[in-house]
């Protein structure tokens, strides 16, 4: 097993990393391909928004860092009301509408990896922001968050065999259809984020992930 294993966080623009790099602190170390960001063993890179550029950002994390475990954190929509604003979930369970499987035409499902002891939800990923209530209603069915990344890491940890684990605040309910209350809302709740990290035992998940790596290489070496 690895002496100092490696955590990375990946989330998807400053506006919701802000209080991460000012309190933690964290020193940036990169400028491009991703803003990258560091404190001893803990890794943040920014991704920008959607699929394409949350893969691309986790594939670039996984290869550089060899992290033993991704956190993805940031903002999701609800689709309903049932999840309030400010409100901290881990998501269990990673829809794609926008994405149909060829043959069935059933969205892609992607599965994180899984802490016991948080409020759970499943999570919706679309290339484009779900801000229409109908469609909100629509996906609101399989999955009570959307937002536009966080499939797309699930996908490439899994390819890196990287344990993921995700944690999304809610930004947005249907009565929000509006870019600048969206943006308000994450500037009043993302420390809330921050916090809530702070509280989780990242050493132990890391150990433990390591240890599992360790196990898997010695098995297929």
């Amino acid at each position: 097993m690895e002496k100092n294993p490696v955590t990375a966080v990946v989330m998807a623009t400053m506006l919701e990393a802000k209080p991460f790099i000012e309190s933690i602190p964290l020193e940036q170390v990169e400028r491009k391909p991703f803003s990258l960001y560091k404190k001893n063993n803990t890794f943040l890179i920014l991704s920008g928004i959607g699929k394409a550029n949350a893969a691309m950002a986790t594939v670039y994390a996984c290869q550089k860092l060899k992290p033993c475990c991704i956190f993805n954190l940031g903002a999701a929509g609800a689709t309903d009301f049932s999840y309030p604003l400010g409100e901290i979930f881990h998501v269990v369970k990673v829809f794609e509408f926008d994405r149909p499987e060829f043959k069935s035409g059933k969205p892609h499902i992607h599965t994180p990896s899984i802490l016991n002891g948080f409020r759970t939800a499943n999570l919706a990923t679309s290339d484009k922001a779900v801000l229409d209530p109908d469609e909100r209603e629509i996906i609101s069915k399989s999955a009570g968050l959307v937002d536009m990344e966080g499939a797309s890491v699930v996908q490439a940890c899994r390819i890196f065999q990287t344990k993921c684990f995700m944690f999304k605040f809610v930004s947005d309910t249907p009565d929000h259809t509006c870019d600048n209350d969206i943006v308000e809302n994450i500037r009043l709740y993302r420390k809330q984020l921050y916090e809530f990290f702070l509280l989780i035992d990242k050493d132990k998940i890391t150990r433990e992930a390591a240890h599992e790596k360790a196990i898997d290489k010695n098995l297929f070496s």
